[in-house]
C-alpha cells in the first residue's frame, strides 16, 4: 500500500454507475484508512422518517436544546450503531481526532451535549459506516468509481446531505453535469 493510499481526513466520492446501489452517489468522511483496513461515515443521504428528535427520545434524552436535524446513512455496516461527525471544538469520552479536519464520536455523551446545547458547533448524526477489510479500499480504488479529494470541511457541515455530492465535485473543480456513468477502455 502506498501513502497515497492513506485517506484518512479525505472524501471519498462514488462515480455514477459504480455498481453498487448502496453507493450510488455516496461521499464518505473518511475516519481511518491504514494497512488493517478503512472507516468511513456516509455524509451524502438522510434516513427517511428518521430524524434527531425521534433518536433522541429513543435514549430519553430531551431535545428540547437541539435542532430536529435529520439523520444520516452513514453506511450499511452496523446499521443501528450510531456516530457524530462533527467539529473539533468539542470533545467527549470516545471523541477521535480525524487528521486534524474534523471529529468523530459514537458515545452518547455527544447527543446529549448536543441536545444540551453544550455540543460541538458544527455536527452530523449518522446510523451506520463503511468499512473495508485489509486491502479491500484499495483494491477498490484501483477500478474505476471512486474519486478521493480534499474538501473544506465547512461545505460538509453547510450543505444539505442531498447537495453534498456535487459540492464536493465542485470544491475539487469537477463539474458533476459533465460525468457519465459509462466507462471505457483505451
Amino acid at each position: 500500500m502506498s501513502d497515497a493510499a492513506f485517506l484518512t481526513g479525505q472524501f471519498l466520492l462514488a462515480m455514477p454507475g459504480i455498481g453498487d446501489p448502496r453507493f450510488d452517489r455516496a461521499v464518505i468522511a473518511m475516519c481511518a484508512h491504514d494497512r488493517e483496513g478503512a472507516m468511513g461515515i456516509g455524509i451524502g443521504a438522510e434516513i427517511e422518517d428518521l430524524r434527531l428528535h425521534e433518536l433522541l427520545h429513543q435514549f430519553d434524552i430531551d431535545s428540547h436544546g437541539a435542532p430536529d436535524a435529520p439523520i444520516l446513512l452513514g453506511g450499511p455496516v452496523e446499521p443501528g450503531r450510531g456516530f457524530v461527525v462533527h467539529s473539533a471544538d468539542w470533545g467527549g469520552q470516545d471523541t477521535i481526532d480525524v487528521a486534524g479536519r474534523w471529529s468523530l464520536s459514537g458515545t452518547l455523551d455527544v447527543l446529549r451535549a448536543i441536545a444540551a446545547g453544550k455540543g460541538p458547533s458544527r455536527w452530523l448524526v449518522a446510523l451506520g459506516y463503511a468499512g473495508w477489510s485489509e486491502g479491500q479500499l484499495d483494491a477498490e480504488l484501483a477500478r474505476p468509481g471512486w474519486l478521493s479529494i480534499e474538501m473544506d470541511p465547512a461545505v460538509m457541515f453547510a450543505s444539505a446531505a442531498c447537495d453534498r455530492w456535487a459540492c464536493a465535485l465542485e470544491s475539487a473543480g469537477v463539474d458533476p453535469r459533465l460525468l457519465s456513468s459509462q466507462s471505457g477502455t483505451a
